[in-house]
């Protein structure tokens, strides 16, 4: 492989670990970047921690284009990541993808400064705004350990439709949006191909598991204050805000975009379910 290289911040993550490999296995170089430069195959690891900028430097050597993974559970992720995107560009950055959120528009709360300020920093640029991910009920999100060990999902989205979205998803839109020919330049609704409530997704995980599951509707305030026990108050919040705004149709649509970005269709929550959740019953 040869050429500049592609820099996956947060790249042992839900989408930056599914980037990275996608980027790989299509012979492009990677510098898959986190805080303990874990190994990553087919990348070469490097050390990056948003709050420590003197890992910047190495991280952005020999690289054109970045991913970009905000710092969890941070406020305002804006006051670490525009001096580094500012940063970038000086170092030859040309194209920035950014992982957003569909809950989050531009100008919005946390990310949502970034995803504002990122096309004055980069002609190439993309904002990815995910649904929530079909993986936080599997692996070792939340709602999967609360599954595993309660048979029990918790959520104040009350009967609310997502249009969850696979992470793999999520990443082949990145890996389009990071090489392809021209840069979207834009901003992406990433959805699955239905909208499922709570309920139904208890149901469909009943049916591949076969072990009861069901789901027990939180009140905002019961919800943010049982988050507010394991993460800072301001972000317990706003999660439950989030909940509180499925609750009202926030998240009841779908997109084609993954189809359009990767030309094939987006998977379901079934076909998740059957592939992540059957093998660990």
């Amino acid at each position: 492989m040869t050429g500049a290289a592609t820099l996956v911040i947060g790249a042992t993550g839900t989408t930056g670990s599914r980037t990275a490999a996608q980027l790989a296995a299509a012979g492009h170089r990677v510098k898959a970047a986190s805080r303990r430069a874990a190994p990553v195959a087919g990348a070469e690891p490097v050390a990056f921690d948003w709050y420590e900028p003197g890992t910047h430097a190495a991280a952005l050597e020999g690289v054109d284009r970045v991913y970009l993974i905000p710092p969890l559970g941070d406020s305002d992720p804006a006051t670490v990541m525009l001096p580094f995107l500012r940063q970038a560009r000086t170092a030859g950055v040309r194209r920035a993808v950014l992982l957003s959120s569909s809950a989050i528009p531009e100008g919005g709360p946390a990310v949502g400064a970034v995803h504002q300020a990122l096309p004055g920093l980069f002609d190439e640029w993309a904002v990815l705004r995910p649904s929530w991910f079909m993986q936080n009920f599997t692996g070792a999100h939340a709602h999967a350990e609360s599954i595993r060990e309660e048979g029990v999902i918790r959520s104040a989205t009350g009967s609310g439709r997502v249009g969850f979205v696979d992470a793999e998803d999520i990443a082949a839109v990145a890996v389009s949006a990071l090489t392809g020919e021209q840069a979207p330049n834009t901003d992406l609704v990433l959805t699955g191909p239905e909208v499922l409530s709570y309920d139904e997704i208890a149901a469909i995980t009943t049916e591949v598991t076969g072990r009861p599951v069901i789901h027990r509707q939180l009140s905002y305030e019961q919800l943010r204050d049982r988050l507010a026990a394991q993460i800072p108050a301001e972000f317990a919040a706003l999660l439950a805000g989030m909940d509180r705004a499925i609750a009202e149709g926030s998240e009841d649509r779908v997109t084609d975009n993954v189809q359009r970005l990767t030309g094939r269709p987006a998977g379901t929550f079934r076909a998740l379910a059957e592939r992540e959740l059957r093998s660990s019953s």
